[in-house]
């Protein structure tokens, strides 16, 4: 009998099947959850005012033992001779007895700015302030440092001072919104050196105020997190691959040529294989600073393909028979999401891909830039909750077309009856089962967007819980798994046509009249053919 596995298989053993598949997700929940630490850690830096009189380009070091010469506060005597050109505030990354690791894998740096309200001294309006930022680094505290990126940016800077501004307020601080500096694609050296000039003349570094301290938070990959999220890459990688292989195998055995539900099927495999290529391992050993954007990469190929796939799988079960198997049926849905891919991919080029030659780029630099930034994180949360709504209205479509077809059936023996009914009930809970996923991923993509604006809109600790991220990671791959496993041609029907030829024939009389009233081509499965029209009709 031709069709999938999903159909063919007893239902003991497709029970059997699902609970594999809930085992393992939820060992992939309580991996996150009792193994893996937080995804990131956050430590604040207080700079250090050091003194750099005669304005030299050499590298200033907090602590150690070249430890610059500096200053506790501005209010010192030796601070009244000094210019605020004489001042550069440097930071050591990391603490004292601590090591960065490449396993850390990215690093980023955000400033914030305690500055005392004066009456002859305030915040401008749109105040810019400009940093002349330097990035060292060292394998040892004996070496010298060694010059790794030096640039000069403007940042926007905006404060709020929460109570009116009189004599009697003059000291309180301003309540001033983080300020991005720096995003790094690797951590390859143990330590890192940070040197700020605010230089100032009659036209730069006006109108911001008075700064006091100058403090850095640095956020990095927790390494144990990475460790667990390799690991999970390397499990995944030669799983998927090979079930991808094993399953166009078992298509190009079949005597028609592949339909386009079956081609896609093996594109998402091939993009899942994508996705799960386990590279982390390369960038512990080189220093690859474009791992972000290639991860971004990684998951984009993904998304597209998932969100396209999709769309195929639901509409081949709703189009007649002459309009399925042609993929320009849905080239506006096709192509409306990858156009969106594009945008984001313009964006994500625009932003990681200029860290790769300036890492203290940032796109929020500005206001045209923050809104364009801002603008583009919100349509593609509202673009990816219009999608997974849509995604809602086809799978209703397809239930109710199916329904319609199930009692358009002739009349037919009650065993087959029940068999129909079967596959289709099998069906549905599949359709529901990518309802659950696609919403699951949708949750990711928007949780992932606000993410990344956190770090720059405010928020210093980026808690995206690790239970999520590798259960989210592990449900993709286990719902590919089981699209791939389930879709696959099932053995039975080899054996049927190497078997008793008698039986078959039978079989083949028994069903031709069912199959040219139900559809009138061959496709995967008996839903597909149920849910074709006759071109009759």
């Amino acid at each position: 009998m031709a069709g999938a596995i999903i159909e063919n298989m007893s239902t003991k053993k497709l029970v059997f099947f699902g609970f594999f598949i809930l085992v393992f997700q939820v060992i992939f929940i309580m991996v996150g959850a009792l193994i893996a630490p937080s995804p990131t850690s956050a430590i604040r830096y207080l700079a250090t005012k050091c003194i750099n009189r005669h304005r030299a380009r050499a590298w200033l070091v907090p602590w150690g033992s070249n430890r610059c010469q500096h200053i506790h506060s501005f209010d010192e005597p030796l601070a009244k001779t000094l210019d605020a050109n004489d001042i550069v505030f440097a930071v050591h990354i990391p603490l004292p007895n601590k090591e960065m690791s490449p396993w850390f894998q990215y690093m980023l740096a955000v400033l914030q700015f305690d500055i005392a309200f004066k009456i002859i001294n305030q915040i401008e309006d749109d105040a810019i302030i400009t940093i002349d930022a330097g990035l060292a680094y060292r394998d040892d505290l004996i070496s010298e440092w060694t010059t790794k990126f030096h640039s000069v940016e403007q940042r926007p800077l905006r404060c709020i001072f929460a109570v009116s501004k009189t004599y009697e307020n003059e000291g309180r601080f301003y309540h001033c919104d983080p300020i991005p500096l720096m995003e790094l694609g690797s951590v390859a050296h143990k330590y890192f050196l940070i040197n700020l000039r605010l230089p100032v003349n009659d036209t730069v570094n006006v109108g911001i105020g008075e700064i006091k301290d100058i403090h850095l938070v640095g956020i990095h990959q927790n390494g144990g997190f990475t460790r667990v999220w390799i690991s999970m890459k390397t499990v995944f990688s030669p799983w998927i691959f090979v079930a991808t292989v094993w399953y166009w195998h078992r298509i190009s055995l079949m005597a028609r040529h592949p339909v386009l539900l079956e081609k896609v099927i093996f594109a998402l495999g091939i993009s899942v294989t994508f996705l799960n290529m386990p590279v982390e391992w390369l960038s512990l050993g080189f220093e690859w600073t474009w791992m972000l954007l290639f991860e971004d990469a990684q998951q984009g190929v993904f998304y597209y393909t998932l969100f396209c796939f999709w769309i195929i799988f639901c509409g081949e079960h709703l189009m007649d028979q002459s309009q399925r198997n042609r993929l320009s049926a849905y080239w506006w849905q096709v192509g409306l999401v990858m156009f969106s891919s594009s945008i984001l991919l313009i964006f994500d080029l625009n932003e990681r891909g200029v860290h790769l030659t300036n890492p203290f780029y940032s796109v929020w630099a500005s206001e045209i830039g923050t809104k364009v930034a801002i603008t583009f994180v919100i349509v593609a949360g509202i673009s990816v909750c219009l999608y997974f709504l849509s995604l809602c209205g086809m799978v209703r479509c397809v239930f109710r077309n199916i329904d319609g077809k199930i009692h358009q059936l002739p009349e037919m023996p009650e065993a087959r009856r029940l068999r129909y009914k079967g596959i289709v009930f099998r069906f549905k809970f599949f359709m529901l089962a990518t309802l659950a996923c696609a919403a699951m991923t949708v949750i990711f993509f928007i949780l992932n967007q606000v993410s990344e604006g956190h770090w720059h809109w405010g928020d210093h600790t980026i808690q995206v819980h690790s239970a999520f991220l590798t259960g989210t990671y592990g449900m993709w791959n286990l719902y590919v798994f089981t699209v791939i496993f389930l879709y696959a041609p099932s053995h039975n029907y080899n054996k049927n046509k190497s078997g008793d030829g008698q039986q078959t024939d039978v079989l083949e009389k028994a069903e031709s009249q069912e199959t040219q009233l139900t559809c009138g081509e061959q496709g995967p499965t008996e839903t597909y053919r149920i849910t074709g029209k006759m071109t009759e009709e």
